[in-house]
């Protein structure tokens, strides 16, 4: 059945014999076709005759004031059919791409994603498709995981999220999380470095619930009289100032710390310790829903971006 979007551009693509034609052997009658058509009978009646003679071939037998489609009738009906199957594929691929230009993406993502990595990932989607509405939330890991699983955001950045039948994880990286401090604390220039070694000196941890604390934790309970916090914050971008300017040590992984170090504000030790080796970055969406045209093509969009950025960090590679 073509849709109305479809018959009306066939009208102004396609030449009237051919139209008129169709109507015709559809209906089964000149008349029917004309009230289809909303065309007069003689103009549909006409049309036909001369697509007979162009062609040089009857195409309906005609049984009082019914038609009935001829060997010839039943070869071109069924090449016009399968010439407006496609027309009508290509119709649905130019609304999609028309689509595009008006379309919204939702995204949930965390601190660290949200610093440099995303927005250059959102420069150059809109660099493409300009019309794009972006919603942006920047939250915790957890809360961006809900996010994506409550419908709230089509896309979600977030780290080590849980492993659950609502959320498809369709791109992933291992990063290590390392020690951030200035360049002239006394554990900057130490090639093995442990997070025991760390906490001989004043640190900045981040708050329970973020990913980084549920990996340091794991580390953290094998450490005598490491029980001691001397700041504690969800904000990764806190932690950084208090790196530069309070000489303590802050964690995370390279990413959103990216300018301080090409600045030389801060250096980055990797951590020794084996939990610490691999906080997995993810981008997620939901299982239970497609993405639709815009987030879907957002998503390509940014797995691209994400794999040509992150190998210049020097993490490890995904399996």
């Amino acid at each position: 059945m073509r849709t109305g979007r479809t018959q009306e551009l066939s009208r102004n693509l396609y030449s009237p014999a051919m139209r008129y034609f169709l109507a015709a052997a559809e209906a089964g009658s000149i008349r029917a076709a004309s009230r289809e058509l909303n065309v007069a009978s003689s103009a549909v009646n006409r049309q036909i005759l001369w697509l007979e003679e162009s062609l040089g071939l009857q195409l309906f037998d005609r049984v009082g004031r019914r038609l009935r489609l001829s060997q010839a009738g039943e070869v071109l009906l069924a090449h016009i059919r399968r010439t407006y199957s496609d027309f009508e594929g290509t119709v649905a691929e130019l609304d999609a791409l028309k689509g595009l230009r008006r379309g919204t993406v939702s995204i949930a993502c965390v601190e660290s994603v949200a610093e440099k990595l995303l927005p250059a990932v959102i420069s150059s989607f809109r660099a493409t498709y300009p019309g794009i509405h972006v919603n942006i939330s920047v939250s915790s890991s957890q809360e961006a995981v809900r996010k994506v699983e409550a419908a709230e955001a089509d896309v979600g950045f977030t780290f080590d999220p849980p492993e659950t039948s609502a959320l498809t994880t369709a791109f992933h990286q291992d990063l290590v999380i390392g020690a951030l401090m200035a360049p002239s604390h006394p554990l900057a220039a130490v090639k093995d470095l442990s997070l025991q070694d760390c906490l001989a000196y004043p640190v900045a941890l981040p708050a329970e619930g973020l990913s980084l604390r549920t990996r340091i934790d794991a580390v953290r309970r094998r450490i005598p009289g490491a029980s001691r916090t001397y700041v504690e914050a969800n904000s990764l971008r806190l932690m950084r100032a208090l790196a530069r300017e309070e000489n303590v040590i802050g964690f995370q992984t390279r990413i959103g710390c990216e300018e301080d170090l090409a600045a030389g504000h801060l250096v980055f030790v990797p951590l020794s310790d084996q939990p610490l080796q691999a906080d997995r970055l993810c981008v997620v969406t939901s299982s239970l829903r497609a993405l639709a045209l815009a987030p879907g093509m957002f998503f390509d969009h940014a797995v691209i971006a994400l794999k040509e950025h992150i190998p210049s960090l020097d993490a490890k590679k995904a399996s």
